[in-house]
């Protein structure tokens, strides 16, 4: 998860918590265990290449909703461009659609080109947008 936060968000965003993960990484991993609406996927090889974190969400605003939450996904530089990340939002779709969801969300950096086109490559359409202004 820091590599996650350094090289996404520390890059991206001036006001991410880079120490996050280091503060609350692993509270926030404990949760993950044994919560039936969330998955913590791992790809190795020789060594962890990759995650993708996961969660089941309901909304009273959105009843009909079941989603499917990509929260969290990283390849380790090293292992990249070899169909890792696919992997892992394909095993994620089977999980979740066995949980009856019916739909998918995931968030992303507009200027996360290489995300955005591997989350396009798996159906994924803008829905929503965020803008923001700066204050100087």
């Amino acid at each position: 998860m820091n590599g996650l936060f350094a090289e996404d968000g520390g890059l991206r965003d001036r006001f991410m918590d880079t120490g996050w993960p280091a503060r609350e990484g692993a509270a926030y991993y404990s949760e993950l265990v044994g919560n039936p609406d969330a998955v913590c996927l791992l790809a190795r090889e020789d060594r962890v290449a990759g995650h993708l974190v996961g969660r089941i969400g309901r909304s009273s605003m959105r009843p009909g909703a079941v989603t499917g939450v990509l929260e969290s996904m990283r390849v380790d530089p090293a292992f990249r461009r070899r169909g890792i990340a696919s992997a892992l939002v394909e095993r994620f779709f089977e999980w979740a659609g066995s949980r009856g969801v019916n739909e998918f969300s995931v968030s992303a950096y507009s200027s996360n080109e290489a995300a955005l086109a591997l989350y396009g490559k798996h159906g994924f359409a803008a829905f929503e947008t965020k803008l923001i202004r700066p204050i100087s």
